[in-house]
């Protein structure tokens, strides 16, 4: 039985802890470390649960480490956890700069560890049902917008949100990235709040991705073009379609079928397959498949690799923005 400890109990930290006590096959939940007194003293009391004193003393008392604190403190947790030889389990974005993301992974490999970054969309029911329908994308369209909320504008909406979409696209392009436009603008904070990427692949493959934190309406919605196949991805209401077409000749034309007349006597019948949609909670099923990596001693589902390229990546993006905006100036 793994021993946990969840550092951060704001938000996020108390979802991570009751998903924590509904593992019990997989963890034993120690106790947690927050800085703040009098929110953590509720925290303890409505969870019973222990409320360390300082994060070494955490860190010493347990097998693994869980990171739920705001960004800005994700490294120095994170270097604490791994010089202590602790597996290491990070919220996104897993640092403030893709730099100090290269030295975790460093610090990961000496230490000798298994470490995730919380990219949670690679565990919703509606990627997990159609991922192995993804063959080859060459064109994915993303909007992930967002009612506004205060908590999170410490970050541009790049890092806050569009960076599940880059995970997920950078999980599912296994090609080169060769170019990168954007654009975007600061509407209510002193960071962007809506952005616009545009991506462009060695293997010719282009992604286009909207986000937003003042939008009207929440939706985070992609769709992937591919050979034969249109497949859409609904995170939000976590279910997926897929559309698929095959070849025909007509004398095997189906009656009843949805037949594309293409001309020259070639035919497409279109197939169109709802996946079964899987009951499960991401981010408890992204804390279970990390407990799984540890006792098998195999790499994570998502990496401190995968966190980094999704990084690198914003990084970039969120300068194209800059730029153009300093153009504009």
């Amino acid at each position: 039985m793994l021993k946990i400890g969840v550092l951060g109990a704001g938000h996020l930290g108390k979802i991570h802890i009751k998903c924590l006590k509904a593992l019990p096959q997989e963890y034993t939940l120690v106790g947690f470390f927050d800085p703040d007194t009098e929110a953590a003293k509720k925290v303890a009391a409505d969870f019973d649960l222990k409320r360390f004193d300082t994060i070494d003393q955490l860190i010493a008392a347990v097998d693994v480490v869980d990171v739920v604190t705001p960004t800005l403190n994700h490294y120095d947790c994170a270097v604490k956890t791994l010089r202590q030889r602790k597996h290491l389990f990070i919220e996104k974005p897993i640092t403030e700069t893709s730099a100090q993301a290269k030295e975790l992974i460093k610090l990961s490999e000496e230490a000798e560890v298994v470490a995730q970054v919380g990219h949670v969309e690679r565990f919703n029911p509606a990627f997990l049902s159609a991922r192995n329908y993804i063959q080859n994308p060459m064109f994915i369209e993303t909007h992930r917008l967002a009612e506004f909320n205060p908590r999170g504008t410490d970050v541009p909406v790049v890092l806050d949100l569009m960076i599940h979409d880059l995970d997920i696209i950078l999980s599912v392009v296994k090609s080169g990235l060769k170019k990168i436009n954007a654009s975007g603008v600061a509407v209510v904070s002193d960071t962007p709040d809506i952005a616009n990427a545009r991506l462009e692949f060695d293997n010719g493959c282009v992604a286009n991705l909207t986000a937003s934190r003042i939008s009207l309406k929440n939706m985070r919605k992609t769709r992937i073009f591919q050979r034969d196949a249109y497949i859409t991805l609904d995170f939000l209401e976590k279910e997926s379609e897929v559309i698929r077409m095959k070849n025909v000749q007509p004398s095997e034309e189906d009656p009843y079928a949805m037949i594309l007349d293409l001309g020259n006597g070639k035919q497409k019948q279109v197939y169109f397959e709802k996946p079964e949609r899987l009951e499960i909670n991401a981010i408890q099923e992204e804390l279970r498949s990390f407990a799984q990596s540890i006792n098998k001693k195999v790499e994570a589902s998502v990496t401190l690799d995968d966190g980094y390229q999704a990084l690198r990546v914003a990084e970039e993006i969120l300068t194209k923005i800059q730029l153009n905006l300093n153009h504009i100036a």
